[in-house]
């Protein structure tokens, strides 16, 4: 996964509550056995017409959001099915961070597990980092994830974040290489559990 450390980025405004995984990735992109081509799929059906043609009034299909790192979200984003397709569709189409007051649960999960960082926020925040997204010219946000802080426009916005997720967003890190990485203690565990109970490790077979 790309490391987050500081990014620096257009933030879009989605302020609409709700927005659930199949807003964010129809069911028609769920065929895929991978991850890629996904990009396409993000938030297709509000991006696309019927026939394939952009709707212009969508807001990342305006200028200066379509080059969008960040979202400013409405409350319970994410909702819906567990559909990890929705989280890669995001990253593919280049979004970072997710800002909202509150994010469904299971989407949380998938963020942390693919390096996109959900960042929850009192609403009172959230609505002064909107007043700032629907502007052009002050939509230009930086997030610097070892600070825990967020800069827009004059304002300086602190957050708060796991310290498990902060590091794996760091390192670009994933649950897996997270374990491959404590290699060196479970070998020492394991031989400790040889001495101290070596009973568990000469079970007979069955």
């Amino acid at each position: 996964m790309t490391p987050f450390t500081t990014v620096t980025g257009i933030a879009a405004p989605l302020p609409t509550p709700n927005i659930d995984t199949d807003v964010i990735m129809p069911k028609q992109f769920l065929k895929r056995i991978d991850r890629e081509g996904l990009a396409i799929g993000a938030f297709h059906d509000l991006r696309f017409d019927a026939t394939g043609v952009e709707r212009p009034e969508f807001i990342l299909n305006q200028h200066p959001y379509r080059a969008a790192k960040f979202l400013i979200c409405g409350d319970n984003f994410g909702c819906g099915s567990s559909r990890e397709y929705a989280v890669w569709g995001l990253l593919q189409l280049g979004i970072r961070a997710i800002i909202a007051p509150s994010i469904a649960g299971i989407f949380f999960g998938n963020c942390e597990k693919n390096g996109l960082l959900a960042i929850t926020l009192p609403k009172s925040d959230v609505a002064l980092l909107l007043s700032r997204a629907v502007g052009r010219d002050t939509c230009t946000m930086e997030i610097n994830l070892k600070a825990e802080m967020i800069k827009a426009d004059g304002l300086a916005m602190p957050f708060k974040i796991n310290q498990n997720r902060k590091q794996l967003l760091l390192t670009g890190a994933d649950h897996i290489q997270r374990t491959l990485d404590m290699s060196p203690q479970i070998q020492t565990y394991e031989k400790d559990q040889h001495r101290t109970l070596p009973w568990f490790w000469n079970r007979p077979s069955a």
